[in-house]
């Protein structure tokens, strides 16, 4: 049982922790509540034929996957085929729409039709993007933050001005952008952040470049591919999976965890590492030997929850792009709704995902898979009643937006997900569905910890640490605490303090 780990949580975060403990040669054993691994990027099939992603669409920051796959002297096309999407997306408004193209060259071009120019800006705006990119993804984000001396670091002070910390990303994209279309489009990658521009740091622009700049690809098969990537990556190091293994309680002795019990054993091991929803993971603990009480939980601005809907058309929908974002409503006006009343939007914005546009594995011939996503507050009521009432809006927008009337009658399969789901499946804290905002509030050392300052042993992955929500920093979020027990293993706790 020397230097055996044990790891809460299937998830991005859990996986790339598995991988890189086997490789520096602990025991490792990953304990998933649910049926498949991969936590929020499970699919599904139906008996007809259709095959969902559940979670994750939008391929992004492809390097941090290069990155991860090299690591262990691999790449990624040992394991599956990325497809490049051009356009990336299309971006639906009130007046017209906007396909964003994959070169940079088109998008220059694109930016100068838009607003007489833009074009110039866009790339004084993209070369700004690319240096917080470079620094703050290897750099910034890959610190263990534990404490903000981890940032008295020469490249990191000397680029301080340039990361634009203090300037808030609403404020930093109208000095280079007026048209409301441009500023929705430069906008929109923050989204993944989870808060609105006014309350992002305009160093995240970094988005950009790692969307627009580094391009947006397919994994062939669906996003589960990835996962699965992950899981052969793991099993070849060593590392034992288990489903369907929900864990209920963290064993402790002498101030150290000890083990996790199951429904029906214990398993000892010498460290435990939390890759699930980081408070249900504290729920396994005596409150006492918790890092945060509720009241932290509940002061936090959390990163939004989905109304998705998987959806089986038996008809092609034509002028329906790979990635389409219906923008007609203002987005602060839908962020307000949000983060500010808690309450269901009056204006929503909504996202649809057409993989077998570019995927025939994924629909039936002659058939579409689709999903509705829209992003709605944390904690809210969820039943079926309010659910159909926004998917008839969905539908209504979408059908204007194809020019199909009737589209609703070719639905052949239909489930949805929101609330409820997020909680009973991931144990997600109000069902969030992306972590926390990465607000400057809740940016490095204001994340929660990645170890519990209690009980020394036990250490903490995923979107609620850091470095924040998405899949490439969950992935880097499980290298870090990898790390962390590495450090662990060959000094001592004490030392590493």
């Amino acid at each position: 049982m020397k230097n055996k780990v044990a790891i809460i949580g299937s998830g991005f975060s859990g996986l790339s922790a598995a991988c890189y403990l086997a490789a520096a040669g602990f025991e490792v054993e990953v304990f998933e509540k649910n049926a498949q691994f991969g936590g929020r990027a499970r699919q599904f099939t139906t008996e007809g034929g259709f095959r969902f992603d559940m979670g994750p669409s939008w391929y992004w920051m492809p390097d941090v996957m290069v990155d991860f796959f090299r690591d262990f002297d691999l790449r990624v096309d040992d394991y599956y085929t990325l497809t490049p999407l051009n356009p990336q997306f299309e971006m639906v408004f009130a007046r017209d729409s906007v396909c964003v193209p994959s070169g940079m060259d088109e998008l220059r071009m694109l930016f100068e039709e838009i607003e007489p120019g833009a074009g110039q800006k866009f790339d004084r705006f993209m070369e700004a993007a690319r240096f917080k990119y470079e620094v703050g993804m290897k750099d910034f984000v890959t610190k263990p933050c534990h404490s903000w001396w981890e940032f008295v670091d020469l490249k990191i002070v000397k680029s301080a001005i340039k990361l634009n910390l203090l300037t808030d990303f609403r404020s930093y994209v109208r000095q280079y952008f007026k048209d409301p279309r441009l500023v929705a489009l430069m906008e929109f990658p923050v989204i993944f952040l989870g808060a609105a521009p006014k309350d992002i740091p305009a160093m995240y622009s970094l988005m950009n470049y790692g969307g627009y700049g580094l391009g947006t690809w397919y994994p062939e098969g669906g996003f589960v591919q990835v996962v699965e990537a992950m899981v052969k990556v793991a099993k070849n190091l060593g590392v034992r999976f288990h489903a369907n293994r929900p864990v209920r309680r963290i064993l402790l002795e002498d101030g150290r965890a000890s083990g996790i019990v199951l429904d029906d054993e214990t398993v000892y091991c010498d460290k435990v590492v939390g890759s699930a929803d980081y408070q249900h993971v504290e729920s396994l603990l005596p409150k006492d030997l918790q890092n945060y009480l509720p009241t932290y939980w509940q002061q936090r601005t959390f990163a939004p929850s989905c109304l998705i809907f998987y959806l089986g058309f038996n008809t092609q929908i034509d002028g329906l792009k790979h990635h389409t974002l219906f923008f007609e409503h203002e987005l602060e006006g839908h962020v307000a709704d949000i983060y500010s009343h808690k309450k269901w939007p009056e204006k929503p914005l909504f996202y649809v995902c057409c993989p077998s546009k570019t995927d025939s594995q994924v629909a039936p011939a002659g058939c579409e898979n689709v999903f509705l996503l829209m992003p709605i507050a944390t904690g809210l009521e969820d039943g079926d009643a309010v659910r159909e009432h926004y998917f008839q809006q969905m539908m209504t927008r979408l059908e204007k937006h194809t020019g199909r009337k009737g589209l609703a009658q070719h639905i052949i399969y239909k489930r949805s997900y929101c609330v409820q789901d997020f909680m009973q499946d991931y144990n997600a804290y109000q069902g969030n569905a992306y972590g926390l905002a990465n607000t400057l509030k809740q940016t490095a050392v204001w994340k929660p910890s990645i170890r519990n300052k209690k009980v020394k042993n036990l250490f903490y992955t995923g979107q609620l640490t850091v470095p924040g929500p998405g899949v490439p920093p969950a992935i880097i979020s499980g290298k870090i605490v990898a790390q962390e027990i590495i450090n662990y293993k060959e000094f001592g706790y004490e030392k590493i303090v």
